[in-house]
């Protein structure tokens, strides 16, 4: 058994709970390597022994059974730039606070190991969607794709900004708003639901449309097939917009023409038996926890 470990670099608090999950792999002599700045964290505030690493660009390939991520859902967003389209499957260890991607606990970190050799587990491919654009867009040259969602939104003002948007080529409608939020199934529970979005199930074929603060109140959020081709063209008081992919963003020029659509290739995730989507929803999101029931 062959896994990748990974974890922000700032959470060492999260470093007994790695220890823990390094001893459990020791039981069963497998392979563990560990993303380089995270096992120099590691090795400077615990004694471990030697491992070897891999970083953003090397060291990784598709022989590997499972990466590891330590932290919240921001820190399995970051995981899936290592892990692009290698097809290594992802778990996380939730470090952080919500966690709807890292639904394992910290406490329950030996499970991981011990739930996967048991095969107690079914992989799940998450669908991703990728931006082109008409300018050049450094930021995202090497890394154009989210798990998550991407966001066009107002820089530099409080004003609101106009998202021209079209649907395969079709006019859809001008979002008069903060901004638009595209989100696959997966983000579904991250920033669109924050914004009145719905909840998609991890497997549905779709994207949803969910705008930012509208000013114009009757525009909803719009579930869409993930075939479509989505082009957005962004108006407004000040010259740049942000465009942001998870987590990653750039300033982009205003009047430039965006395209987004799903990504080429999937990200799969490990879901245990025992932390299912279903139950994921019910304790994350408190469904269910009323006296009356």
């Amino acid at each position: 058994m062959k896994v990748a470990i990974y974890g922000q670099t700032y959470q060492d608090m999260a470093l007994d709970y790695v220890v823990e999950f390094l001893d459990e792999l020791d039981k069963i002599a497998a392979e563990a390597h560990l993303e380089n700045d995270f096992y120099r964290l590691l090795k400077d505030n615990r004694s471990a022994k030697t491992y070897r690493t891999f970083t953003e660009h090397d060291g990784l390939d598709g022989s590997f059974d499972m990466f590891v991520s330590f932290g919240g859902d921001g820190t399995i967003l970051r995981a899936t730039t290592y892990v692009r389209d290698l097809g290594i499957p992802i778990v996380g260890v939730n470090t952080g606070r919500l966690g709807f991607l890292s639904t394992f606990s910290k406490e329950d970190v030996r499970k991981v190991v011990q739930e996967f050799v048991k095969g107690d587990y079914h992989i799940v491919e998450r669908s991703l969607v990728s931006v082109s654009s008409d300018c050049d867009i450094p930021e995202f040259n090497d890394l154009n794709f989210a798990l998550n969602e991407v966001t066009v939104s107002r820089k530099d003002t409080t004003s609101m900004i106009t998202v021209e948007t079209y649907l395969n080529d079709e006019y859809l409608t001008s979002y008069w708003a903060d901004g638009l939020i595209i989100s696959t199934p997966t983000g579904s529970t991250g920033y669109s639901l924050s914004c009145g979005g719905p909840v998609i199930v991890p497997t549905a074929k779709s994207l949803v449309l969910t705008p930012i603060a509208p000013h114009n109140l009757n525009a909803r959020p719009l579930v869409i097939s993930d075939d479509t081709e989505i082009r957005l063209k962004v108006s407004g008081r000040e010259e740049n917009h942000l465009v942001s992919l998870d987590s990653r963003i750039a300033s982009v020029a205003n009047g430039q023409q965006i395209t987004i659509k799903k990504a080429e290739f999937t990200i799969k995730m490990i879901e245990y038996t025992s932390e299912s989507f279903l139950k994921t929803l019910r304790k994350k999101l408190l469904w269910g926890e009323d006296r009356r029931n």
